[in-house]
C-alpha cells in the first residue's frame, strides 16, 4: 500500500513540474505595450522594447485605447495593439516541440485606420493560419454562429515546431492593415495527442493524422452541463472552457448532472482537460422512447473541405460495473461507436477518459453533428447516454489552415473585382475558346456513342416501356434463354442477394383466392395489389406484376435487393416473392391503414389530427434518413409521395415501394448520373435539369409531401386557377408570405398549434429550395419535425383544447426531446380495403 501511495505522489510530483516548466517557458506577449503588466496571473511583456526572446522584423504603428468594455479578463491587455500596412514578422526563440499558439484581436480604430479596413493573411512557420482575416466580419459572424455577445476573437493553434524558432507573419491585403493585440505561445510539455485515431464510419480503422507535418485549429472547447453564462479557464495551458448549451440542437433532450465524488485521471493524461470538466454532464432527459439515435445532438458550423478531430470527454461516476450503460455515438450521421462502455474504457468508475475521432467535412458542408443515443437492444440496465466534455479541431490540409472567407464584402484592390482589364479580357477568350473545344468533345463523343449503339442491339433497356417475363431472363433460372438482363443493382452477379421467402404461385394463389378481385384493395404503376393471407391467418400485401406495366423486370429485382438488406421500423418489410410461370409477385407485410394520401383526400376515411400528420411525417422521415445514411452507400429513394407511405394497424408510417431506388454516389461523386425517373408534381427540378440524382432529390419530393399534408389537395390539380394548378409552387408563396395557414386542410381549423405549423411550413420551404445545395439534409428535416410535434404537445398540455377521436393512437415511438407517451387504449379504426392507388411514373 505504502509503494501505491509513493508511486502516486511521485506521478503528482511529476506532473506539476511539467506544469511548472510549460508555464516558465510560456511565452505572453502584448502587442503595442511598452512595459510588462500582469493579467489572469500571468506576466504580459510589451513589444516595443523587444527582448532575446522574440524580434519584430517591422515596428508598424503602435496604437491604443483609453477603455474596454466588455472584457472583464483581458480588458487592459485589450488596450493597446500593433498596426501593420506591410508584411511584419515575430521571429520567437523556442525549443523544438508542440505548442499552443493563440492569437487575440480586439477590433478598435485608431487615428486614420478604419478597422473596417482591416484584411491580412497570417502563418506560422509557413503554414497558413487565416487567410483575408476581416476580424470585424469574423466577430459579426462568429456571433452569429455561437449566439455569444464577444467583442473580441481568440484564434488558437496547435503547432508542431521541429526548429528553434517561431515565425508569425502578418501580411496585410493590398491597401488594408494588419494588426494584433496580443501574442501567447504556450509549450505542451505531455504528449496531448497521438497520431492514430479512430475513423468515423470506418468500423475500428484507424487512421494516422500525421500531426508531426500538420498544424491545428480548435474551433469549440466545451464543458458540457454548465450553464450558458458560465466558461472556465484551465490555469495549466489557459484553455477556454465553455457552456455547450447554445450548440445544443435541444437543450430539453437532456439533463444536468453534477458529480461530487473524487474525480482521478485514467492512463495519467492529466493534461487532457482539467477535472472540472468531467464534474458536469449531460444525461437524456427521457430515455424510454423508441428512437434511439438523436437523443442527445450538438449542431457546429465549421469550415468546409477539411479533416476533423472530435474529442469526447467521459467520466462514468453512477454505474461501478461494465455493461452497465452502453451507448452509441454518431458524428455526422455516421456510426462512430456502438456500445460505446465508459467504465470499461476508462478503467472504473470515476475515472476522467477521453475518445478521439477523426471525420471529414466536405466541400459545401459547413455543419458538424455529434450525436449520443442509447441502443435498446443490448439489455443494459440504463438505455441512455452522457458526455462531460468535447473539443473539436480542424486539420490542416496541404500546409493550409484558413478558410478563405466569404464574408469580407470590402471590394479589395488586387482582388477578382479589380483585376486589370486586359488580364480579364485574355481570362475572357481562354474560357471561350476553353468551352468550344469541351462542346466539341463532348459532340463527337455522342456521335461515336450512338454509331456503336446501333451496332449492337440492346434488348432491355432501364428505361424502355414494356414486361419482360421471367421466362426470359436467365438469372432466374431459365436454362433456354438468350436474352438474359440483369438489374443494375445485380451488374456482377448472376442473381440478386436476396433474403426474403420464395413462394411458389400455387401458395400465392392460395393466399388470394386464386387473385379474388374482391381482394384487390389497389392499383399501382407495377400491378393490382391484393390482400392475402398466409399460415396461421397473417394478413400481407400481394403485388402482382401487370404484363402491361411500364414497371418490369429491373423494378421488379430492384424492390427484392432493397428491401432484402434493409430492415427499419419505418421501412415496410418484405416477406417474400414469387417468379414462377413468368409471374413477377412481389409479398409485403399488411398495412392496414392504407396510404398516407387516402387519410387526407379522395376518400370517406377520417380526417387525420395535426398530431397524427406530423407523427406520420416523422415516421417517413426516419425511414428516410435511414435510407440515406444506414447503408455503407446512401439509398436514393426517387419515389417519395404520399401513396408511397403507408400506414399500419397503429397509424405508424412506413416508406414503401423501392422499384425505383438507386443506390447512391460514392465518397468521391456529388451525383449520380442517371434518366430521370419519378412522379410528376414531386420531382425534384434540379434533377429534372441536369439528370444528376442526389439524397436532396428525396428531400424536394419529401417537401411536396410536406405541403401535401398541410393543405390535403392533390400536387396537381389542373381544373384549379392557373397559380394553384401545382401545389408546391401554390404551398411555397403562402408559405413566403408567413401565412399558411391561410390554405390548410379545413378539417384542422382550431386544432392545432401556430408555432407548430410555422415550424412545419418553415423546414417545408427549406426542403423545396431550387439548388439541392441550399436543402438540409434528412436528418435536419426529422430534427425539425420532431420539433414541430413537441411545440404542438406543449400546446396541448397547456391549453388542453384537443380532443382525441376514437381513430387517434398516443404513439410511444416519439421524438426524443419529448416525454414518453402511453399507447392509447382507444382501437385504430378497421380498414378492410386499404388504397395503395399511386399516380404513374414520370419517366423520360
Amino acid at each position: 500500500m505504502k509503494w501505491h501511495v509513493l508511486l502516486f505522489v511521485i506521478v503528482i510530483l511529476f506532473v506539476h513540474s511539467n506544469v511548472g516548466e510549460a508555464q516558465r517557458n510560456a511565452l505572453f506577449i502584448d502587442c503595442g505595450s511598452n512595459s510588462s503588466t500582469n493579467v489572469d496571473g500571468r506576466k504580459w511583456i510589451g513589444d516595443i522594447s523587444t527582448t532575446e526572446n522574440f524580434t519584430l522584423s517591422y515596428s508598424g504603428i503602435v496604437a491604443f485605447i483609453d477603455t474596454v468594455d466588455n472584457e472583464p479578463t483581458y480588458g487592459s491587455l485589450y488596450r493597446t495593439a500593433r498596426f501593420f500596412n506591410v508584411t511584419s514578422t515575430y521571429k520567437i526563440s523556442v525549443f523544438p516541440g508542440t505548442y499552443f499558439v493563440r492569437l487575440h484581436f480586439f477590433p478598435f480604430s485608431f487615428r486614420s485606420f478604419n478597422i473596417n479596413e482591416s484584411a491580412f493573411d497570417v502563418s506560422a512557420n509557413s503554414l497558413k493560419l487565416v487567410s483575408a482575416l476581416d476580424i470585424p466580419g469574423e466577430i459579426s459572424w462568429k456571433n452569429t454562429r455561437t449566439m455569444s455577445n464577444y467583442s473580441s476573437l481568440v484564434k488558437e493553434y496547435f503547432l508542431n515546431i521541429s526548429t528553434n524558432q517561431l515565425e508569425i507573419v502578418f501580411i496585410p491585403k493590398s491597401g488594408f492593415f494588419a494588426f494584433v493585440n496580443a501574442i501567447e505561445v504556450v509549450p505542451v510539455i505531455n504528449q496531448l495527442f497521438v497520431d492514430t485515431v479512430n475513423r468515423v464510419g470506418g468500423n475500428g480503422l484507424k487512421t494516422d493524422l500525421n500531426l508531426a507535418e500538420r498544424g491545428m485549429e480548435t474551433m469549440f472547447r466545451l464543458n458540457v452541463g454548465v450553464p450558458a453564462s458560465e466558461s472556465s479557464e484551465d490555469k495549466d495551458m489557459w484553455r477556454k472552457w465553455e457552456s455547450d448549451e447554445k450548440y445544443m440542437f435541444s437543450v430539453n433532450a437532456a439533463s444536468i448532472l453534477s458529480n461530487r465524488s473524487s474525480i482521478s485521471y485514467s492512463n495519467n493524461d492529466s493534461f487532457v482537460a482539467p477535472l472540472l470538466v468531467y464534474e458536469t454532464a449531460r444525461i437524456m432527459t427521457d430515455n424510454g422512447v423508441a428512437e434511439k439515435r438523436f437523443n442527445m445532438s450538438w449542431e457546429f458550423n465549421v469550415d468546409p473541405n477539411f479533416d476533423y478531430l472530435i474529442r469526447l470527454h467521459f467520466c462514468e461516476f453512477i454505474f461501478d460495473k461494465q455493461n452497465q450503460r452502453l451507448f452509441k455515438i454518431y458524428i455526422n450521421n455516421k456510426t462512430a461507436a456502438e456500445d460505446y462502455d465508459v467504465f470499461a474504457q476508462a478503467g472504473g468508475i470515476n475515472k476522467a477518459y477521453h475518445q478521439d475521432y477523426v471525420d471529414s467535412v466536405p466541400q459545401q458542408t459547413d455543419t458538424l453533428w455529434v450525436q449520443l443515443g442509447p441502443d435498446p437492444l443490448t439489455g443494459s440496465p440504463s438505455t441512455d447516454a452522457f458526455l462531460n466534455g468535447m473539443e473539436i479541431f480542424k486539420l490542416s490540409r496541404n500546409g493550409d489552415l484558413a478558410h478563405a472567407s466569404n464574408r469580407i464584402t470590402i471590394n479589395q484592390p488586387g482582388s477578382a473585382g479589380s483585376q486589370p482589364k486586359n488580364k480579364i479580357l485574355w481570362v475572357s477568350i481562354g474560357s471561350g475558346i476553353l468551352s468550344v473545344l469541351i462542346i466539341s468533345l463532348i459532340g463527337a463523343f455522342i456521335f461515336c456513342l450512338c454509331i456503336q449503339r446501333k451496332k449492337v442491339a440492346v434488348p432491355v433497356k432501364e428505361t424502355s416501356p414494356g414486361w419482360l417475363p421471367l421466362s426470359l431472363h436467365g438469372a432466374m433460372g431459365s436454362t433456354t434463354n438468350a436474352r438474359s438482363y440483369k438489374s443494375p443493382l445485380c451488374a456482377t452477379a448472376s442473381l440478386c442477394n436476396r433474403t426474403g421467402r420464395r413462394f411458389t404461385l400455387a401458395e400465392i394463389k392460395s393466399a388470394t383466392n386464386n387473385f379474388d378481385e374482391s381482394l384487390a384493395i389497389g392499383t399501382g404503376g407495377f400491378g393490382k395489389v391484393f390482400k392475402g393471407e398466409i399460415e396461421e391467418g397473417t394478413p400481407v400485401a400481394i403485388k402482382r406484376a401487370n404484363p402491361q406495366s411500364e414497371q418490369g423486370l429491373a423494378e421488379f429485382e430492384t424492390e427484392i435487393e432493397m428491401l432484402s438488406k434493409l430492415r427499419h421500423r419505418h421501412l415496410v418489410s418484405l416477406i417474400g416473392y414469387c417468379d414462377e410461370q413468368s409471374e413477377m409477385i412481389l409479398v409485403y407485410e399488411y398495412m392496414a391503414n392504407g396510404t398516407l394520401r387516402s387519410h387526407l383526400f379522395g376518400s370517406d376515411l377520417p380526417a387525420l389530427t395535426w398530431k397524427q400528420r406530423l407523427e406520420a411525417c416523422i415516421g417517413a422521415a426516419r425511414g428516410l434518413h435511414y435510407l440515406h445514411t444506414g447503408a455503407d452507400r446512401c439509398i436514393i429513394h426517387r419515389d417519395i409521395k404520399t401513396t408511397n407511405i403507408l400506414l399500419d394497424e397503429n397509424f405508424v408510417a412506413k416508406m414503401a415501394d423501392f422499384g425505383l431506388s438507386k443506390t447512391g454516389p460514392g465518397l468521391d461523386h456529388t451525383h449520380v448520373s442517371t434518366a430521370v425517373k419519378g412522379s410528376f408534381g414531386y420531382l425534384d427540378p434540379e434533377y429534372f435539369r441536369r439528370q444528376q440524382l442526389t439524397q436532396k432529390s428525396d428531400v424536394y419530393s419529401f417537401g411536396v409531401v410536406l405541403f401535401e399534408v398541410v393543405c390535403a389537395r392533390p400536387v396537381i390539380n389542373p381544373t384549379l386557377p392557373k397559380d394553384q394548378i401545382n401545389l408546391a409552387e401554390w404551398a411555397i408563396r403562402w408559405q413566403r408570405q408567413h401565412s399558411l395557414e391561410t390554405i390548410l386542410d379545413p378539417h384542422l381549423k382550431g386544432n392545432y398549434s401556430l408555432e407548430s405549423l410555422k415550424k412545419f411550413g418553415e423546414i417545408a420551404e427549406k426542403c423545396l429550395a431550387d439548388e439541392g445545395k441550399n436543402r438540409p439534409t434528412m436528418g435536419e428535416v426529422l430534427w425539425h419535425l420532431e420539433y414541430a410535434l413537441q411545440l404542438h404537445e406543449a400546446y396541448t398540455e397547456s391549453s388542453n383544447v384537443e380532443s382525441f377521436s376514437s381513430s387517434e393512437l398516443r404513439f410511444a415511438d416519439m421524438a426524443i426531446n419529448l416525454p414518453q407517451i402511453k399507447e392509447g387504449e382507444t382501437a385504430s379504426p378497421n380498414v378492410s380495403r386499404s388504397n395503395y392507388n399511386s399516380t404513374e411514373n414520370f419517366r423520360q
